[in-house]
């Protein structure tokens, strides 16, 4: 049985739908009893669990052989940094007594050691939390998810914008999260030798031009970048509801993603979906 927390999100669900269609048993998490309908259609077990009840995590991962752990998200209305840390705490302490034979963590490309890098160092802190357990572990550090540029959709379809905070003609890696659920699938039933880091992104790079570009072809119209200055990038973060907290965590992230080396290109598992796929795809599944 695979245990595999997020499953109702962009990447566990792909996770759930990858082990399903290679006929493996899933144990799917979900912290709402609402979503379960739909992991039970597609022949998912489900337990719904607070991830920060540490018994109940731990008595639920006990029924699994291995399992995929990601730290959900907290609310950015508050601190998310004390959220997520205390989550990415619970999940380390709910593995001590789990039984588990092996675990594969999502993680993210640039994750570093430091203070208000919101998931770099968050994600980072799991990373080190892995390494001193006795689980064999395994943790892929996924590139820019494909699917932040959802929200994108509207404004391109209406007004001809994406709006970024990267410089237009800055070269991001990117990945579906079908691509991340497969990878994560893979090492999950990998052997016990098949651990620590790996980085996984889409088959190319693209800039924010790129992203105006895939989004002008299927909507048939002229889509351009625009580009919100450094400067004013805390301010952005606040007026979509982000507290202040939360808004400094996550302009420093964008700043470190910004300022910072990429991995090289040579160093990364690749997976097909191309950003013009997702996006297509995007546009095709929204209603105009």
């Amino acid at each position: 049985m695979y245990a595999i927390m997020g499953a109702t999100g962009h990447v566990g669900s792909a996770v759930v739908d990858a082990l399903l269609e290679a006929g493996e048993p899933v144990l799917a998490l979900t912290h709402s009893a609402e979503h379960g309908d739909d992991l039970r259609r597609k022949g998912a077990e489900v337990a719904v669990v607070d991830v920060r009840d540490v018994d109940a995590l731990r008595g639920i991962l006990k029924q699994a052989r291995r399992a995929f752990l990601l730290n959900p998200p907290a609310a950015v209305s508050g601190d998310t940094d004390v959220g997520e840390r205390a989550t990415v705490t619970a999940i380390l302490a709910a593995l001590d007594g789990s039984g588990l034979e092996k675990v594969v963590a999502e993680s993210t490309m640039g994750a570093q050691p430091g203070e208000r890098l919101g998931d770099l160092n968050v994600l980072y802190e799991l990373e080190q939390g892995l390494k001193a357990q006795p689980i064999p572990a395994a943790w892929n550090r996924a590139a820019y998810y494909m699917s932040n540029w959802d929200m994108a959709l509207e404004g391109a379809r209406k007004d001809g914008v994406v709006p970024t905070m990267f410089p237009a003609d800055f070269k991001l890696p990117m990945v579906a999260p079908r691509d991340l659920g497969q990878a994560a699938a893979r090492r999950l039933t990998s052997g016990l030798d098949d651990v620590g880091l790996r980085n996984v992104e889409g088959p190319a790079r693209y800039t924010m031009n790129d992203v105006a570009r895939a989004f002008a072809d299927p909507l048939g119209r002229p889509v351009r970048a625009v580009v919100t200055p450094r400067e004013q990038w805390e301010q952005a973060f606040r007026a979509l509801g982000f507290s202040p907290a939360a808004a400094h965590s996550y302009a420093r992230m964008t700043g470190a993603t910004l300022d910072g080396e990429m991995v090289p290109e040579r160093e990364t598992e690749k997976g097909p979906t191309t950003l013009e796929a997702y996006i297509a795809a995007l546009v095709g599944a929204s209603p105009s």
